[in-house]
């Protein structure tokens, strides 16, 4: 077993070829098996096995520093460093970090989980090594899964030939990001990397050069030829016009040959140099190999012998109910307000269905993803609708301002996306959409607490920064039951954009949440009272709706009586809503989002601004000014008070300093 052995890089320098593939091998067992009880990013990182042993043994880290774009490919790093053993944990609270981390090892410069990132911290690394003398550090770049896609990457790109940076470009070339690549350079790629006559003409003409006595004219011109040849043939064409160097393609499989272009490359000075590296999403693990959609790009708990979700009862995440489509449809307000066992459905699937329903009674809408179709739920309706279906790569500031000239030409684009990259486009949202209050509607996948995924993953500031928007509609439903009629309700607005933000997972449909019904008049009181009591009023957005009706029950056992509201739409805020607090001595807000900004903040605006005898006490409740780390949802919850007992504490404690609730 070398892997039991390898504690740092340096070891990986006394093996022979036999035992570096030995190695390989032994890694990709250990990923799938590791990846099986965790998730996380399986096929990008059996497609970069080869590559980061060749890196480690070519490039010393840290003293070189190696950054990976994205961050998700870098678990074979992460056991190349010396972290075998925090596997076992990854993606779990106070577990190893699904990205590079720099609280975890020295070998992690930068935690980049965000795509299209590294050249431009490469360049600014290979400035900082250049003027305070550390010109022996080498600068490593690897970017991959369809981040050359992304505009920032053009643009350190351009800066890195003009100012003639030192930093090697490592492009792990699978063609693919989560669906295959967008990008007219990748398909170029792809024809240059399956063409056999390329590699053989190359060569050819790379020996002639070096091989034949020539004279300088004569030499001249076969340089020339061999330029034609590359601007037919070859992406430098497209590099070296911005002052980068190019080499390859190579087989990002030979640890061998991928040495010998890394050393070469580490030997040129001159500026930056590209080391076209093509990969195999997924090489190695049959089930990611036949992965058509992804590769296994990311993947929940699995069976490693097959590929597939464990069967029910061995998950080690409890097994989520599932209920009929005609279930959902029929599910109203009379189920009961605290069932014992609520149905459950997944927002992204309902939000699927929704969609392609609505698709079909109105041509007018299209969809737009930035490189995720099956992760924000969009196959479906690609598949159905192929014309109004558009994958922009991984540019989330295009997929806004394309969606802003698609809605002016009359259309009804709906972006989906995660909140997390949403934040990318916020630019394009306040004025490109929002200030030509376009009918845009951002459907925002993976809002609030995500869990495993960390601090760059967690969508928390989405409420903050769109609410900031004027003319801009916040739908939250409190359960993907209400979906439907958010996504109707959006459907409505003409007169600017709207955003209706959900969590990762399932939630209740019927039950704890009432399914409710498709209101098509006054889309701006939306607000919904659950119960109602005199000691404090509770408005809770989104998914904290749920916590908050279980903290009702507790409260309301030891006799505080409460009322508690559904806001549904968080901008803009529902007078009744407002009224029936303003008449509280106390007021909790609730959100699954920053506290500071939010929509607390909004809450608190609104009543000081009504004209009532007394304005009550407010407590904003939300996550802190602070980076959140990776844990599940239900364990930053509870930490952050977020949960029942956390929001009834908070009630308590308030009311107790006010001298309430006696």
């Amino acid at each position: 077993m070398h892997l039991a052995k390898l504690t740092s890089p340096a070891d990986l320098r006394a093996l022979s070829p036999s035992q570096l593939d030995e190695l390989c091998a032994e890694i990709r067992d250990f990923v799938v098996q590791a990846v099986s009880q965790t998730g996380g990013h399986l096929g990008s990182n059996l497609g970069a096995v080869e590559l980061s042993v060749a890196l480690h043994r070519v490039f010393e880290s840290p003293r070189d520093v190696i950054i990976w774009d994205t961050g998700h490919q870098a678990y074979v790093h992460k056991l190349i460093t010396g972290r075998r053993d925090g596997f076992e944990k990854l993606r779990q609270r106070h577990g190893l970090s699904g990205y590079p981390s720099t609280s975890e090892s020295p070998h992690d410069v930068v935690e980049n989980s965000h795509a299209s990132t590294s050249l431009s911290w490469a360049s600014g690394l290979a400035t900082g090594f250049q003027l305070t003398g550390h010109e022996h550090r080498r600068v490593v770049a690897v970017i991959g899964d369809g981040s050359m896609t992304g505009g920032m990457a053009f643009e350190a790109l351009n800066n890195l030939g003009h100012y003639a940076q030192r930093a090697l470009i490592v492009l792990n070339d699978n063609g693919r990001s989560y669906a295959p690549t967008v990008s007219r350079l990748s398909t170029v790629m792809s024809r240059l990397r399956q063409s056999p006559h390329y590699v053989q003409g190359r060569r050819a003409v790379d020996h002639l050069l070096e091989r034949v006595p020539l004279g300088d004219g004569v030499r001249r011109s076969l340089d020339s030829a061999a330029a034609a040849m590359r601007e037919m043939w070859e992406p430098p064409a497209f590099f070296e016009t911005l002052g980068v160097r190019y080499v390859g393609p190579v087989d990002g499989h030979d640890i061998s040959a991928m040495e010998s272009a890394f050393r070469d490359a580490a030997a040129y000075a001159d500026g930056p140099i590209v080391v076209h590296v093509v990969t195999q999403k997924g090489r190695g693990y049959a089930p990611a190999e036949h992965d058509t959609e992804k590769h296994l790009h990311d993947i929940g708990l699995f069976d490693p012998a097959t590929g597939s979700a464990p069967a029910p009862g061995t998950d080690k995440l409890p097994p989520a109910p599932t209920v009929p489509d005609e279930a959902v449809r029929q599910a109203g307000p009379t189920a009961p307000a605290v069932p014992t066992d609520p149905v459950l459905r997944d927002y992204t699937a309902v939000f699927t269905e929704t969609l392609v329903a609505a698709a079909r009674r109105d041509r007018s809408i299209v969809a737009i993803t930035a490189a995720m179709p099956g992760s924000t739920g969009l196959l479906p309706f690609q598949r159905e609708f192929p014309d109004r279906f558009y994958d922009v790569g991984i540019a989330e500031q295009h997929a806004l301002t394309s969606a802003a000239g698609m809605a002016r030409a009359g259309l009804r684009p709906v972006v989906a996306v995660y909140s997390t990259f949403l934040a990318r486009a916020f630019d394009q949202a306040l004025y490109d959409i929002g200030l030509h209050r376009l009918p845009v509607i951002l459907c925002v996948d993976r809002a609030g607490v995500t869990g495993p995924d960390g601090a760059s993953h967690h969508g928390l500031y989405d409420i903050a920064m769109f609410t900031r928007i004027p003319g801009m509609t916040v739908f939250a439903p409190s359960g993907p039951g209400e979906l439907p009629a958010a996504l109707a309700q959006a459907l409505e607005i003409t007169d600017g954009p709207v955003a209706i933000r959900w969590p990762r997972g399932k939630g209740p449909v019927s039950g704890t949440v009432q399914q409710p019904e498709v209101v098509t008049s006054d889309i701006r009181a939306q607000a919904r009272q659950h119960r109602s009591g005199p000691d404090a009023c509770i408005l809770a957005a989104g998914q904290t709706f749920n916590a908050a009706i279980e903290a009702a029950e507790l409260l309301s056992a030891e006799g505080v009586e409460v009322s508690l509201w559904d806001p549904r739409v968080l901008k803009p805020l529902d007078r009744a809503m407002l009224l029936d607090a303003a008449a509280h001595p106390l007021v909790v807000t609730v959100e699954d989002g920053v506290r500071v900004g939010g929509f607390g903040s909004l809450v608190n605006d609104a009543l000081q601004q009504l004209d009532a005898p007394a304005v009550p006490r407010i407590t904003q409740l939300g996550t802190p000014d602070a980076y959140l780390p990776h844990g599940t949802a239900q364990e930053l919850h509870a930490e952050l008070g977020l949960d029942a007992v956390g929001i009834a504490a908070a009630v308590r404690k308030t009311a107790n300093s006010t001298g309430g609730c006696e």
